[in-house]
């Protein structure tokens, strides 16, 4: 599978931009997909999740109310509604695919295979 994320840009502070990866190579099906993202200096972390199969959908705190991760079935696609952004959400984003725990609910959830990633930058 692969993973083309786009959206990402430049934005100020309480902006609104709409992150989306679309899958190609087979229909996904049931893997869980989800949103990580890497600031400078920092490891990669868990942002959200989506189980393919019923919606569920898993968040980290940070994000947790500000997020929106979603997904499109028909066009293979997940998607991340990123609103009252702050510039500590400034990071390189990544598309995830398969990821392994999030329903166990753990926020490290192990992922299969990753897109390339998006650079978002929050200015303040």
């Amino acid at each position: 599978v692969q993973l083309q994320a786009s959206g990402g840009g430049l934005v100020q502070a309480g902006g609104s931009p709409r992150l989306s990866c679309v899958a190609s190579g087979r229909t996904i099906r049931y893997d869980d997909m989800g949103w990580f993202r890497q600031a400078p200096g920092k490891e990669r972390e868990f942002v959200a999740g989506i189980s393919w199969s019923d919606g569920t959908t898993y968040y980290a705190d940070s994000v947790k109310g500000r997020f929106t991760i979603s997904r499109d079935i028909a066009k293979n696609t997940v998607s991340l509604q990123m609103n009252s952004l702050k510039p500590e959400d400034t990071a390189v984003y990544y598309c995830a695919g398969d990821l392994r725990g999030l329903r166990l609910g753990t926020k490290t959830p192990r992922v299969v295979y990753w897109g390339q990633g998006t650079q978002v930058t929050v200015s303040s």
